[in-house]
């Protein structure tokens, strides 16, 4: 079945949006401009129930149907932020915010939002609410923590989540979703080890930090190879190692390492924090050095609750053939993870074809995507909640 006419017919104005946002781009929680440029949208389709400051900066939005009787609401989440990269994608639009850019795809799903939901503002073809969530600070800020925690659930009366991501690599416009963990936890970690410093001519009166560190990051690596089932996706790495001097003939008094630990089983995120502490603490022990570890809990995994996963395939079936109902996960994280933890929901991924990679310079959301988006936000509601 094809995407909905009315919704292709909108495509250059959605389209016209999104490049306005990829133009203005915002950081974390500081979106007020990309809040107020929703808002006003949101007002031009004629939705007065319209609340901001959601989680700092967030906007909902209520959509009632022709008739609301069957009790049932909805929610639609979309990010908002950007991410603090300097442009290289060539496009004729680009950021004039230098360092800032739309490099994830956000400007997209806030855009295929704001299709969705003027789509739903004119037909109101559903017999229930919806609860449009614009969210800021998915970029590392817990934005969708922030506001769960400033009463998003309860307030609204959401019963059910939905949200959707764009995926470079996937044929445009595809849908690929999947049961149970979707994405995965990350959280973050820092070694701090304390030796001896001294003179790089006489080791032996010294506890090399930069050796005892070197040793860490080795043995780090045994944590997922020697104590986690293969079974279990698990990523560990080492982003970075440093030393209080940068002199070749010092040897220094501390070394840093920091790092990331990504899993898809929270038995397996817990199990590895405690690995990671014994693994820093007893080797630097065993060398005469000390390791502190900080560890520093970031999102959960992100789980699609197994009769949502299957009506959010339905429901793209109806706008496409070309979807995969039982996809791979995948590794990197997402702060939709908390409203699933609040309201059984699913996430998916919609294909944004061959472009660079997310996070990457020359990043370009592709805007044929755009109303195959929009169409499936609009599908769920009308199906979920027949009028």
């Amino acid at each position: 079945m094809p995407i909905k006419n009315r919704l292709a017919e909108m495509q250059d104005e959605i389209t016209g949006w999104r490049r306005h946002l990829h133009q203005h781009p915002e950081l974390m929680y500081d979106v007020h401009e990309t809040a107020a440029f929703v808002v006003d949208r949101l007002k031009d389709f004629g939705l007065t129930d319209i609340t901001t400051g959601i989680g700092r900066t967030g906007v909902v939005a209520v959509i009632e149907g022709q008739s609301t009787a069957s009790g049932r609401v909805i929610g639609l989440r979309a990010d908002m932020d950007a991410l603090p990269i300097l442009e290289t994608s060539g496009v004729d639009y680009p950021s004039e915010t230098p360092g800032v850019m739309h490099a994830c795809g956000h400007d997209g799903h806030t855009s295929i939002l704001l299709g969705a939901a003027k789509y739903l503002s004119e037909t109101r073809n559903f017999d229930g609410t919806v609860v449009l969530i614009f969210q800021p600070a998915e970029e590392g800020g817990a934005g969708g923590l922030e506001m769960c925690q400033d009463g998003l659930m309860d307030r609204w009366g959401i019963q059910e989540v939905y949200g959707l991501h764009n995926a470079p690599g996937k044929p445009v416009g595809s849908f690929h979703v999947r049961p149970g963990p979707i994405q995965a936890s990350s959280d973050e970690f820092e070694i701090l080890v304390t030796g001896r410093g001294g003179h790089a001519a006489e080791p032996q009166t010294t506890i090399d930090t930069t050796l005892v560190a070197a040793q860490i990051v080795v043995t780090l690596h045994s944590v997922v190879s020697r104590n986690i089932d293969p079974l279990k996706p698990t990523v560990l790495t080492v982003g970075t190692f440093e030393t209080d001097s940068n002199q070749s003939n010092i040897i220094p008094q501390t070394a840093r390492l920091t790092g990331t630990m990504r899993t898809l089983d929270p038995d397996v995120r817990t199990l590895a924090e405690h690995r990671v502490r014994r693994v820093a603490e007893d080797t630097a022990s065993a060398f005469g050095a000390t390791a502190q570890v900080i560890w520093q809990p970031g999102y959960p995994v992100t789980v699609n609750a197994p009769d949502q996963a299957a009506f959010a395939a339905e429901a793209a079936r109806a706008v496409t053939d070309n979807v995969d109902d039982n996809c791979d996960p995948i590794m990197p994280s997402e702060d939709f993870s908390y409203m699933l933890e609040e309201r059984p929901g699913a996430y998916l991924f919609l294909g944004n074809g061959d472009s660079a990679m997310c996070h990457h310079p020359a990043y370009v959301f592709d805007d044929d995507a755009i109303p195959l988006g929009c169409s499936w936000f609009a599908e769920l509601v009308e199906r979920r909640m027949p009028a």
